[in-house]
Parts: C-alpha cells; sequence; structure tokens
C-alpha cells in the first residue's frame, strides 16, 4: 500500500494558489461577503469558497452596471441595507440577465474577440442554479446574522433541472479507443506523429481513466510515490482533501509499468520531477493537455458521442461497475462520492433499451 505523503507538493501548490486569489477577491467585496466567505471555512473546500466569491462579483457587479440604485456606488462599498432592499423581481431580473450577458476581465472591462466584438456568456439551467444558489446562502447568511430584516430570496424560484442522460462508452467503443491510441488510426498527420512518441504514455492515461474511474484532477496530480505496482494501489487526493488508497487491475498495471519503463528516461523540468504523468514540455501534464488528449482519441472511436472528456470516462467506469456488480454502493466508494444520490444517475439500464430496439418490428 502506498504510503502516506509526508508533504503534498502539487496540491499544497494548488491549495496556496486558491487560497491566495481568494484573498484576493475578498479584497474587491463589501465587508459582509468577506465575513460570509471566512465563515465557510471548515465546512468548505477552497475551491467552493472561490466560486462562490466569483458568482456573487458578478451578481455585485451586475447592480452597479444595471440598477439605478448601485450606480454611484462602488462594489467594495455595498451594504447590507442596500442589499435588503432589493425585492423578489429584481432577482428575477438578475435571472434573465443570466440566460446571456457580456464576459467582463478582473477589472470588470468587457472581454472582446479578434474583431473587437464582445464575448457574450450563456448559462444554461446548471450554470444559473449554481450562480443564484451561491445569491441565496449569501443572503440566508445576512438574515441570520442580523444584517438584513428579511430574505426575499428564499422565495426565488430555481430554475428547473433536466436530467440529462449519462454518457459512456460501450464495450465496442473502448475496443476502437484503444486500438486508435495503439495505432493511430484515423488521426491526421500531425495527431499520428505526435501519437507515435506518447502512445505508451497514453495507454496508461486511458487504462487508469477507465480502470479506476479517478477525476482528471486526481491524475493530474498523481506523484510516483502514489503508486505501488506490485500491490496494484494508489493513493489520490479527493474533493475537500481527503486521501484515498485505490485499487487497479493487471490490465492498468501493465499498462503503467509500460508507461513507468519510458518515463526513466526523461529527465523532467525542475520542480515537475516527482509528477507521475509528463507532457511534452517534460512538466507535470495539465488538466487542459488531458482533456485534449481523450477527446481527440474519442472523437476518433465514437464520434457519435460529442464532447467526450476525462468524466466521460469517469462515467464510463461507474456504468460499467454498476452494470458487473448492481452494487450502488460499491459504485459510490470507488467513485469517492459524498452522497450516495449522486451516483444513483449511474444505473440507467442500456441493456433494457437494446432490448426494446432489438424486438421493434415493423415488418409484416
Amino acid at each position: 500500500m502506498p504510503a502516506k505523503k509526508p508533504d503534498q507538493t502539487y496540491q499544497n501548490e494548488k491549495k496556496v494558489q486558491t487560497n491566495l486569489r481568494i484573498r484576493e477577491l475578498q479584497g474587491e467585496m463589501p465587508q459582509a461577503v468577506s465575513d460570509f466567505i471566512r465563515s465557510m471555512i471548515g465546512h468548505s473546500s477552497e475551491l467552493t469558497r472561490l466560486g462562490y466569491l466569483y458568482d456573487l462579483r458578478l451578481f455585485l457587479r451586475y447592480l452597479c452596471q444595471e440598477d439605478v440604485r448601485f450606480a454611484d456606488t462602488p462594489v467594495t462599498l455595498i451594504t447590507p441595507q442596500q442589499l435588503g432592499m432589493l425585492q423578489l423581481r429584481d432577482f428575477e431580473k438578475y435571472t434573465e440577465y443570466l440566460s446571456q450577458y457580456v464576459r467582463t476581465d478582473d477589472s470588470g472591462g468587457e472581454v472582446t474577440d479578434a474583431h473587437g466584438n464582445p464575448v457574450f456568456v450563456t448559462n444554461k439551467e446548471v450554470g444559473m442554479a449554481r450562480k443564484l444558489s451561491a445569491i441565496r446562502t449569501f443572503y440566508k447568511y445576512m438574515y441570520t446574522h442580523g444584517l438584513i430584516s428579511e430574505n426575499v430570496t428564499a422565495n426565488l424560484t430555481m430554475p428547473k433541472i433536466h436530467k440529462k442522460p449519462v454518457i459512456f462508452l460501450n464495450k465496442e467503443e473502448i475496443a476502437r479507443l484503444f486500438d486508435t491510441v495503439n495505432t493511430g488510426e484515423g488521426l491526421s498527420d500531425r495527431q499520428k506523429a505526435y501519437n507515435e512518441n506518447f502512445r505508451v504514455r497514453d495507454v496508461a492515461i486511458i487504462s487508469l481513466l477507465l480502470g479506476t474511474g479517478i477525476r482528471e484532477s486526481e491524475l493530474v496530480g498523481l506523484d510516483l510515490r502514489d503508486v505501488n505496482l506490485r500491490d496494484r494501489t494508489f493513493l489520490v487526493t479527493r474533493k475537500g482533501g481527503n486521501e484515498a488508497v485505490l485499487h487497479f487491475n493487471s490490465q492498468v498495471q501493465e499498462a503503467l509499468k509500460d508507461y513507468l519503463l519510458v518515463r526513466k528516461q526523461i529527465e523532467p523540468l525542475p520542480g515537475h520531477e516527482n509528477a507521475f504523468f509528463l507532457s511534452s514540455q517534460k512538466k507535470r501534464i495539465s488538466t487542459r493537455a488531458l482533456q485534449d488528449l481523450v477527446k481527440k482519441y474519442a472523437q476518433v472511436a465514437a464520434p457519435l458521442k460529442k464532447r467526450l472528456s476525462p468524466h466521460k470516462m469517469r462515467s464510463t467506469f461507474a456504468t460499467n461497475l454498476y452494470k458487473n456488480t448492481h452494487d450502488i454502493y460499491l459504485v459510490s466508494e470507488a467513485l469517492g462520492h459524498a452522497q450516495l444520490e449522486t451516483s444513483t444517475r449511474y444505473t440507467a439500464k442500456e441493456d433494457n433499451l437494446i432490448h426494446a430496439a432489438e424486438n421493434v418490428d415493423w415488418v409484416e
């Protein structure tokens, strides 16, 4: 079993960067927002608090730009009393605004494209619900702390989120995916040249994603000391900072073993010596590079399934695990879900749909 890390260099660096960004954004916020974010320490992750800050910054900037009552007030000087004056219709107008608005940079200026045209942000149900949820939680905080006399956001109707079908790869598509990685067939000439140089690494990455269901952030954060080939175990840092020891099968073991033989021949750049998966620049592979890698091969192996990502590899692992075991508790534990309900979306009965399709007969 991998030993507990004496220091989590990569994870610590990410945490430090996030905390610095949180403090930077808190300096741009009213006192009430800063106090609210501090109240979340201990029961919310750094990334959650950062997400709240971005969502609340968007809301406060909207008020300053779109509401005459806030036109002469800098964001940092907005008071709970001013926010308490808002009525339900004001939040409904903001909900409408969230459907499409112009993207702004950190300074609040409009972002434009290469032709000088404004870049628009379009929020769908999930994005709108998250941004409104941040406001509702903030208003609840102000109400319970006596900063406002009424919490009108408690009556705000949230967007109805329609569940989307889980997209995952079936066995034939998985086989084609590995064929594509191993042969480069179907790739462009430029992609083939890249594939020849990084084929062993890419097989290891795809194998690990499909064989364990780890998140892309967990794969990117893997260090050499986290993996124990002999015991077929590895250590990951889950959401919230908790560590977990996961297992992999013999196929993943062989793929990782082959990659490590190649990895030993590479001299990483300073600061990336411990990284398990390296990029073409000899640095720790980035999340963006991992996403591009999966997309490149998946477009050839499963062209009808759009926007395949590392998370869809996680969906594939979860769906296959449930189909083989019918144990939702096992799926939940393997994925590291805090709530069992999160895992139930992987229990779709694809076999029933196939059975139904095969029994449709339109011949007299």
